[in-house]
């Protein structure tokens, strides 16, 4: 490639950028004032780089030693910065970040303001690993949140995501999208980069399958996460899938520049999944060679590889992409730098002194340690609880066993990074007996971290036997292999949603032994057990990776947390109610959106200590049109003797729609806090446009005509929807 006359043309423009900049402004280049426009200077900028380091703009070159300049990174961080881990993304050199637990946890807390913190959380802590010449490492641009949607319990990646509901998952990628940003009107803190663009949710086969649907669910359903965490959370950035859809891989699907670009109006960064690239020509067959590929991405709106750069060259040199087509691409990348601060003066940046500054580290902070600990509470769901078993009564109790295989362990995922420190299930529970958590009392704790026969007999010996089970997030075993059916990971999907069977002979055997049994699920999965949801007295789910899940699992068990968190995804009783895992068109009986199975668990449903009552569901307005926000009221009493939280769900159905539309769907929720007694009043807004569905005639969004039913109440199911009304849509 003759580059020589392009370097003496850069040499002549940046001499005169020097000469005019600098008595105008001080500055050696226009790209460095921050009081020009952002376009302007992100064109300047563009002008001063050779083809070289415009093609290091979409790779990962560490910046632009020549001009002063320093890019930045990417890093994951689905529940925590990931510097470490099982995945060793720390890269033999692992830092300690903050852990929370799954994404799939951090759903069920329903708590939108409570992700938005543990976003912002993960924010300082990119900042300060970024920044500190300590560390000097990771990104900010963390490619999270992962907003597919689990429309199927058997995909393996379900750990990753927010659960089945798009206005759920949308509502809660928005607000993480929101806390990685943070509040400054002109700077972002760090930046979100969604994953993976589109109908991304099965892993047998997943790099060169099409995920088929029409045109109707992809706006309604598999698109609205990510349409609503750019429009209303602000993120900018998002990965594309290695499927296809409809034929026609991701990764050069007109959608990407079509809606998401110029409809939506995400203008950072699109980057191909690891090795999506190369899967165009050795996978889905779209491409003779890495440089058709390499152009037809670019041209699809692709800015940034996570793949081989070796056919970028090739296809510039050929003709089958140009200069211009790489300066237009590269725009929206540099627009993030310049969002980010990376190209400003460090006094103007309100971020640029983190890591700068002495004190303890993010990670090592009592509040980060705190916040942890609630977001984790606030996470566990009780799925049963049959007499009162639970809270734990510390005054009754001598002596506790802790068994199981799950029982002295914090297990972490593929994606975590590597906590300061674990707090296992069997570390919580033993901090309130033997550590004199409660002052006027003190009892025993027994474990015995296995499946044995002894540690059957130590539950039998104890008042109490707390059986710790679930799924292992690995599997325990390496990259594309599971030790149980109904295991599944990235690259593996399950192939069985019953809980492993030597597990369930476990219970049964505790359960024998000792009544008084109380079932911990650690899963990432909903599981079918049927003998343990009829016959165990009490059974508590959380996730996996928490770094403070021990501790929070006892405050739940022992009353100090009333647990208030729900189900994100319905919990089928037998795989025989799911179809098949191919079927992307989710209208054929899948979620509580189209299942026509009685669940084992609702979508929405999880217990508490305590009982609400909600009554009086008002409208601010009988009739509506295009246009209108309608408020919803309702009062919600703690009818019961402990303070609590209670999840508000509104769901909204249309009994004389002439199309196919879901049985009911998700529009609202609130999380309430509620002491003993108290009653509120909720207040839910429902925009009229997500009462629209997606005409595929008319190519546009459509409001209909008629009744819409709005019924509120905590759970999915019909029976927990005690509360209607009626709006008339003109």
């Amino acid at each position: 490639m003759k580059l020589l006359p392009r370097l003496i043309s850069l040499t002549i423009v940046a001499l005169f950028a020097v000469t005019v900049t600098a008595h105008d402004h001080d500055y050696l280049y226009r790209f460095q004032d921050p009081d020009e426009p952002e376009e302007d200077r992100i064109t300047d900028l563009i002008s001063q780089l050779t083809l070289e380091e415009k093609l290091g703009v979409i790779w990962f070159a560490p910046g632009v030693e020549r001009l002063g300049i320093k890019w930045t990174r990417i890093s994951e961080g689905y529940h925590g910065v990931a510097q470490g881990g099982p995945s060793n993304w720390g890269k033999r050199n692992p830092t300690p970040t903050t852990q929370f637990p799954q994404a799939y946890g951090l759903a069920a807390t329903w708590d939108p303001e409570l992700i938005k913190q543990v976003a912002a959380n993960q924010a300082e802590e990119v900042r300060y690993l970024y920044q500190s010449p300590k560390y000097d490492r990771s990104g900010l641009v963390v490619m999270a949140p992962n907003a597919d949607i689990a429309r199927d319990p058997r995909w393996g990646r379900t750990e990753e995501v927010y659960g089945e509901d798009p206005f759920l998952v949308g509502t809660l990628a928005a607000a993480f999208a929101q806390g990685l940003a943070g509040d400054h009107p002109r700077y972002l803190k760090a930046t979100s980069l969604l994953k993976h663009f589109l109908a991304n949710s099965n892993e047998d086969g997943r790099f060169q399958s099409s995920s088929d649907f029409d045109e109707q669910l992809w706006r309604e359903y598999y698109a609205k996460p990510f349409e609503k965490a750019i429009k209303e959370g602000g993120a900018n950035s998002m990965m594309l899938a290695y499927n296809s859809w409809n034929g026609i891989p991701c990764h050069v699907h007109p959608m990407v520049r079509d809606i998401v670009m110029e409809e939506w109006g995400l203008n950072g960064t699109i980057c191909t999944d690891g090795g999506g690239l190369t899967n165009l020509v050795t996978e889905h067959k779209a491409f003779p060679d890495m440089k058709e590929a390499s152009a037809a991405v670019i041209k699809a709106g692709v800015n940034h590889f996570l793949d081989r750069m070796d056919g970028m060259e090739p296809a510039i040199e050929e003709g089958l992409i140009t200069e211009a087509e790489i300066d237009e691409a590269i725009r929206g990348r540099l627009r993030l730098f310049f969002r980010l601060g990376l190209l400003d003066p460090p006094e103007m940046v309100p971020y640029a002194s983190i890591g700068l500054q002495d004190g303890p580290e993010p990670w090592d902070r009592d509040e980060t340690r705190a916040l942890v600990r609630e977001v984790t509470r606030k996470s566990i769901v009780l799925l049963k609880n049959d007499a009162q078993a639970l809270p734990l009564d510390h005054e009754k109790i001598e002596s506790i066993a802790v068994v199981g295989p799950l029982a002295n362990t914090t297990l972490l995922d593929w994606y975590s990074g590597t906590p300061p420190y674990t707090i296992s299930p069997r570390d919580g529970i033993t901090a309130f007996g033997e550590g004199g958590f409660f002052e006027d009392s003190k009892f025993s704790v027994n474990w015995v971290a296995d499946m044995s026969d002894t540690a059957v007999e130590a539950a039998a010996e104890r008042d109490v036997a707390i059986v710790v089970i679930g799924n292992h997030p690995e599997s325990n075993a390496g990259w594309e292999i599971t030790t149980s059916d109904s295991d599944g990971k990235e690259g593996v999907d399950r192939k069985s949603i019953e809980l492993d069977p030597r597990q369930i002979e476990f219970v049964k055997k505790v359960y024998a032994s000792n009544p008084n049994t109380i079932v911990v699920l650690v899963a990432n999965f909903p599981f079918a057990m049927p003998w343990v949801c009829e016959n165990a007295p009490a059974i508590v789910q959380i996730t996996h990776a928490s770094q403070e899940q021990g501790n929070a699992l006892a405050d739940v068990l022992f009353g100090i947390e009333n647990p208030g968190g729900k189900t994100v995804q319905t919990w089928p009783k037998s795989i025989e109610h799911l179809p098949p895992k191919m079927d992307y068109d989710i209208r054929n009986g899948r979620t509580y959106m189209y299942s026509s199975w009685e669940p084992q668990y609702a979508f929405g449903y999880g217990l508490s200590y305590t009982t609400f009552e909600m009554k009086e569901l008002k409208l601010s307005q009988a009739e509506a049109t295009d246009g209108d926000t309608i408020e919803t009221h309702l009062q919600i009493t703690n009818t019961g003797e402990r303070d609590g939280d209670e999840v508000v769900q509104l769901y909204v159905s249309f009994p004389e729609s002439l199309v196919t539309r879901p049985i009911k769907q998700l529009r609202g929720f609130q999380r309430v806090h509620l002491k003993a007694g108290e009653t509120k009043e909720v207040t839910i807004p429902v925009n009229v446009d997500d009462l629209k569905y997606w005409d595929m005639e008319s190519d546009q969004w459509t409001l209909e005509k008629g009744k819409v039913l709005l019924r509120a109440g905590n759970s999915s199911r019909t029976e927990d929807l005690k509360l209607e009304a009626t709006l008339v849509v003109k």
